[in-house]
């Protein structure tokens, strides 16, 4: 599967995924009725943008096609039989957005920048286009007087899903996979800070990518923080 084609087909699922997100938040920051909706609080709406995502549960970033052939031989009484199975199947690369805690998102007033550590992605179970499978067999006599199809049916069937993870872990799917959720992070916390006025970056990364965000995240604060702080201010004020 080439890369032009991968790009084709994460588009329709970022904005497809990402557009209850995107409504949760817009619908957020258009009905509630904090202070902020006179002076937009970056860091307020980043707290929203994080609530609607962690919502959605978990969040499909990319897809890709892949094709497994696998073949199995059966040998029993004397005789042997072998079968190959040709098997389509989809897999999807999600994001837990349980996994995306408050902790991970931090805000930087010195630059204006949000920084987002986003989790690691994760692949579902690929989905098998059953009605393409195409099976060969060698025939003989095993087949033809004993359940041998039904066997080597059943594991191939196991091979070919098994082969079907395995291909979808190449670099070249997991590096468009990543691009793909980064975007789709970035834009769900961009867009809610747009609508509200409010000129601030995003910034999302990986956890692997930790090291080249060090200074800047250990300068940032945890939105969770900042809006602890602010609640105390209100209080005392």
């Amino acid at each position: 599967m080439n890369q032009q084609s991968s790009r084709r087909l994460w588009v329709p699922v970022v904005i497809i995924s990402g557009c209850l997100i995107l409504l949760g938040t817009l619908a957020w920051l258009l009905f509630s009725r904090v202070e902020s909706s006179i002076n937009p609080d970056p860091v307020t709406i980043a707290n929203a943008s994080l609530t609607n995502m962690q919502e959605q549960n978990r969040l499909t970033v990319f897809s890709a096609s892949y094709n497994a052939t696998v073949t199995t031989t059966l040998t029993k009484l004397g005789l042997s039989a072998r079968k190959t199975l040709i098997m389509p199947g989809t897999v999807r690369y999600e994001l837990d957005l349980t996994k995306l805690g408050a902790e991970d998102v931090r805000w930087d007033a010195r630059d204006n920048t949000l920084y987002v550590e986003i989790p690691a992605i994760e692949t579902a179970r690929p989905e098998v286009h059953m009605e393409q499978i195409q099976t060969y067999d060698d025939g003989g006599l095993l087949i033809a007087l004993t359940d041998a199809a039904n066997v080597l049916d059943q594991a191939n069937r196991k091979k070919g899903v098994q082969e079907l993870v395995q291909q979808a872990q190449n670099p070249v799917q997991i590096r468009l996979a990543r691009e793909a959720a980064r975007r789709a992070v970035r834009h769900n916390f961009a867009v809610p800070l747009q609508a509200a006025g409010v000129e601030a970056k995003v910034d999302a990364f990986f956890p692997y990518e930790r090291s080249r965000y060090k200074e800047r995240w250990d300068y940032s604060r945890p939105i969770k923080d900042v809006l602890a702080e602010q609640q105390k201010k209100r209080e005392g004020a």
